[in-house]
């Protein structure tokens, strides 16, 4: 499997996104770059879930009818999201009509409100499982790719346990790359610098 590419551009960016511009923008901009806003956090982790068994092109294609739909993810918002709002979702083809989706992005949201409850935020929980760089390395293996590690597996238990729905290893890890918990950019991809410098800059959140 490729690992890079060349685009017109000149730059060398990772191959997964060299199927559409797309996905160029959001590997230049967004993707392995650290969030700490829960907001965008809950985001993530609920597109994380609605893309299990699709392609993410399909979920990056809805991403704004997604936000409308969820009342921008906040959590408080969501939370109360009722039968009836259910029953709007199901019918929304601007998303995924989903129905154990959509519940359990309502779900999780009751779910968040009781983490930020405990550690202040979002951010201070799921930051709290970053593994160092010699641990994720050792989890990889020495693989490139990999659909899930140890910490992934870890995190998935502990979410499930406090009753997190569509939230299995492999939807972890996807997340932990996506907000920046690991940098999974190739090394010799444009972005790895650009994200390791991020990453360097962070001030990581503490529990309350």
């Amino acid at each position: 499997m490729m690992a890079v590419f060349q685009g017109e551009d000149g730059q060398v960016r990772c191959a997964w996104c060299a199927a559409h511009p797309e996905y160029i923008r959001y590997h230049d901009e967004e993707w392995g770059y650290p969030v700490i806003d829960d907001v965008h956090l809950f985001e993530k982790i609920c597109l994380e879930g609605f893309q299990s068994g699709l392609s993410w092109w399909t979920i990056l294609q809805k991403r704004e009818n997604f936000r409308a739909a969820f009342a921008g993810f906040d959590i408080h918002k969501v939370a109360a999201f009722d039968d009836a709002d259910v029953a709007r979702l199901v019918q929304d083809a601007g998303i995924v009509r989903h129905r154990g989706k959509i519940a359990a992005a309502i779900n999780n949201a009751a779910r968040a409100i009781d983490l930020t409850a405990e550690y202040g935020s979002l951010a201070a929980y799921f930051w709290s499982f970053e593994p160092s760089a010699e641990r994720q390395e050792r989890e990889k293996g020495g693989e490139m790719f990999v659909a899930t590690t140890e910490t992934s597996v870890r995190l998935s238990k502990d979410l499930k346990k406090r009753g997190w729905k569509f939230v299995g290893p492999t939807t972890c890890y996807a997340f932990m790359q996506a907000m920046g918990m690991v940098n999974d950019h190739m090394p010799t991809c444009a972005s790895h610098a650009k994200s390791e410098r991020a990453r360097a800059a962070l001030i990581r959140p503490k529990p309350v």
